[in-house]
């Protein structure tokens, strides 16, 4: 068990731990099983290892630091850093989707507009991409193998995207319920609220899942779709993960409130589950914006 100097307002020494090895050992079978399998080395159950033995880290290790907060262990102090630590992790995951939004930026302002013949690059419209229309959504030149005339259809943003966008301004406002009934003692409202907010969010990835299947199998469009479907599923995808693993982190702190964990001044875990979905909610806004409507 972490102990506490004496002086237990400025100290906190943690005790040895086997969770950053597995971690590591982890990262390291995920990355082996997708060179497996991209190499045709092994089938596609080379992926497995690698998220199981991620899942039994981080269930470990949670379990652990859970433990340690339910015994007192931790002081105002190692509060503070968790909340810096939380605050340096969504600050990366700002940077992670800038960089998938820059280069959509990019390609649609930019890279394409020059293929078509603007700016300095007008000698790629007359010699190297004679029939290519710069429009966008884009699937490429059709001289390397794009379908620049598009056999391809775009997701209506005023259907499901827009369904989406409303489950997730609501689960936005569910957690906010959640937290104020946390902060007022109020824990039937806590529970209730915080049950409504993870059953959002899976809703929200189960419509997305159907969005993929209709894109795929009646508008023509996939991840190989040139830039318009590589952007496109990549940035999705990815926020679609990362509501999945919020609203299975919903799930685990309605399980501990379940248990009569946290009180109106302690409960730093709910505040940083909460953080991260307002983090994902924003996120989606910019999609929905960016990506479906404009």
């Amino acid at each position: 068990m972490a102990t506490t100097h004496p002086n237990s307002d400025k100290y906190y020494i943690p005790h040895g731990s086997p969770w950053p090895i597995l971690g590591s050992v982890a990262l390291f079978a995920i990355m082996a099983g997708a060179i497996s399998y991209l190499n045709d080395w092994t089938g596609a159950w080379s992926f497995l290892p690698g998220p199981l033995l991620l899942a039994a880290m981080f269930f470990g290790w949670f379990s652990t630091v859970i433990g340690e907060s339910q015994h007192g262990t931790y002081n105002q102090e190692v509060d503070r850093s968790f909340r810096m630590g939380m605050m340096w992790f969504i600050f990366s995951e700002v940077m992670f989707f800038a960089a998938f939004f820059g280069a959509l930026f990019y390609a649609r302002r930019l890279a394409v507009p020059w293929l078509g013949g603007e700016g300095v690059k007008v000698l790629n419209k007359l010699y190297l991409w004679k029939s290519y229309n710069p429009g966008w959504p884009t699937n490429g030149p059709a001289h390397v193998g794009g379908l620049s005339n598009g056999t391809f259809s775009v997701i209506p943003p005023f259907g499901l995207p827009a369904v989406n966008t409303l489950i997730l301004l609501t689960s936005s406002l569910t957690v906010t319920i959640a937290h104020h009934g946390l902060r007022s003692g109020n824990r039937v409202l806590l529970k209730t609220f915080l049950a409504l907010t993870f059953l959002l969010g899976f809703s929200f990835v189960s419509l997305q899942i159907h969005e993929y299947g209709e894109a795929y199998r009646e508008l023509g469009l996939r991840l190989s779709t040139g830039i318009y479907g590589s952007t496109f599923f990549m940035l999705t995808g990815f926020h679609g993960l990362h509501v999945t693993i919020g609203a299975t982190m919903l799930v685990v702190i309605w399980l501990r409130t379940m248990r009569g964990h946290f009180t109106p001044n302690h409960h730093f875990a709910f505040e940083a589950v909460a953080w991260y979905w307002h983090f994902v909610d924003v996120v989606w806004l910019g999609l929905f914006t960016f990506v479906y409507w404009l």
